[in-house]
């Protein structure tokens, strides 16, 4: 696997207004994104709307995001769920041949315990024809992976390459880095929480912000990533209205309403999700102004 580390974009799945998928935003998104820096993208994670793509679109999207991008920057396709022998019939019917790693999220719903979440991830990584990150995400799955799970993966498993941590629980984080392989990479999962993770060890972020701002968050992680906090801080500080804004009605409705503000794509969702309510569109659009002043 390429190194995975820096800024990753957990790049959106555009719509056209009939929430078709708009392949011409797709791209323009893309080179947006590598064009501003980042080390690698994400596809198909739950800021892509994984959820709501049939299987043949999410083929679709993979197999574009990869032609755009033309191994220029490391590519991690979002593969998991909650019923384990599906996750292993997608891994076989699935090209994953120019795919750099899958990420995985933990199991939901169903709420497995601590030895169900091994034996899931188990299983998929002996199947994995490339290595697999770990996704833990307690906000969305409701059950978290212990770092007791999560280190005993990481030693066992060698094709599991890392973990994308979001369950904002910095004690987990710490014991997972103090206790991990030295190849195992801890990436944030919470653009918020970046600068402290990596401070720590991490490996650097997937960030949703750096669809909107791929430059800043690229250059802020890179300032982190080689000590120097004090400059990482003074971009942080600037950033932090935006990555508020981005999350106060969820995710990915606030950065598609930025997206839309940058004349990226439409503010189009699929249901469940819809757009950010006026008020907080008038107040990401005066932000994105005002920080595009600076």
């Amino acid at each position: 696997m390429k190194k995975i580390k820096g800024t990753g974009v957990a790049i959106v799945t555009p719509f056209k207004n009939d929430t078709s998928i708009d392949f011409s935003a797709l791209k323009k998104i893309t080179e947006h994104v590598i064009g501003g820096g980042v080390n690698y993208i994400v596809v198909m994670g739950t800021t892509g709307e994984s959820v709501t793509l049939t299987k043949d679109e999410k083929k679709a999207v993979l197999s574009y995001v990869l032609e755009v991008t033309d191994k220029r920057v490391p590519v991690i396709a979002g593969i998991g769920g909650n019923n384990t022998q599906e996750v292993i019939n997608c891994l076989r019917h699935s090209n994953l041949s120019d795919v750099d790693a899958i990420l995985s999220v933990v199991p939901y719903y169903n709420k497995p315990g601590q030895k169900g979440i091994f034996q899931h991830f188990k299983t998929i990584a002996a199947c994995s024809p490339v290595p697999v990150i770990l996704y833990n995400v307690p906000g969305r799955t409701s059950c978290s992976m212990s770092a007791e799970t999560c280190l005993e993966l990481a030693h066992e498993c060698e094709n599991i390459a890392g973990i994308k941590e979001s369950s904002g629980d910095m004690s987990l984080v710490t014991k997972i880095i103090k206790g991990k392989p030295e190849n195992f990479v801890l990436l944030s999962g919470d653009d918020m929480l970046s600068i402290p993770i990596i401070s720590l060890g991490g490996s650097g972020v997937i960030s949703v912000l750096a669809n909107a701002f791929p430059s800043q968050c690229s250059e802020m992680i890179g300032h982190a990533l080689k000590s120097n906090f004090r400059t990482a801080r003074e971009h942080h500080f600037r950033l932090v209205e935006l990555i508020d804004l981005c999350f106060a009605e969820g995710n990915p409705s606030g950065i598609k309403a930025m997206l839309s503000t940058l004349n990226l794509s439409h503010n189009v969702l699929r249901l469940p999700l819809v757009p950010v309510s006026r008020p907080l569109m008038s107040r990401i659009q005066k932000a994105v102004e005002d920080f595009n002043k600076q």
